[in-house]
């Protein structure tokens, strides 16, 4: 049982950066949408195995699942910096389940390719019929990459690595 089990929480979100230096986020959802966040509640990130409460000050959605968000008691780089890269909890609620089959869990993994050399972080998930694709924001910038069974190697979970063969000229 993971720890967010054992505290009865659900991730729905992935803290993927900071943006600017006053502690604001960029924050990437997961298993809800962005404007279903109830702003009263507290969200829960980890830090030394136990649900630290924070609670969001503001919220501008960016695009289908992701969001610039301040939320209390994150005030510099410094702050945002310690949290970025983890995982956002709300309590669960006794009907909501969790489901492995919602490849946008993938969303601030680090992607790795065929050789091991770091591609990049995955930054969204596009749940095109047939075709499912994710995001990786590399360093000349982002790329599209077919979220293929075929391409991918190994799903590291605890670690958050994905290492796949990526397609040529795709990066």
């Amino acid at each position: 049982m993971s720890e967010a089990d054992r505290h009865n929480l659900l991730q729905i979100a992935q803290v993927l950066k900071s943006n600017g230096t006053d502690g604001e986020l960029v924050l990437g959802f997961r298993n809800i949408a962005p404007e279903d966040i109830n702003t009263e509640e507290p969200v829960f990130i980890f830090f030394d195995g136990l649900p630290v409460p924070f609670f969001i000050e503001s919220f501008s959605r960016r695009g289908n699942n992701k969001a610039l968000v301040r939320m209390t008691g994150i005030d510099n780089l410094t702050d945002a910096d310690e949290v970025s890269g983890k995982a956002v909890y709300i309590k669960a609620s006794e009907d909501e389940q969790f489901s492995m089959d919602d490849l946008s869990m993938l969303i601030g993994w680090t992607l790795m390719d065929a050789s091991n050399n770091e591609v990049g972080i995955i930054s969204d998930f596009f749940d095109i019929p047939g075709n499912p694709c994710i995001e990786v924001g590399t360093v000349s910038g982002t790329a599209m990459i077919p979220l293929n069974e075929n391409l991918i190697i190994s799903v590291d979970e605890d670690n958050k690595i994905l290492t796949m063969t990526v397609p040529e000229g795709l990066v």
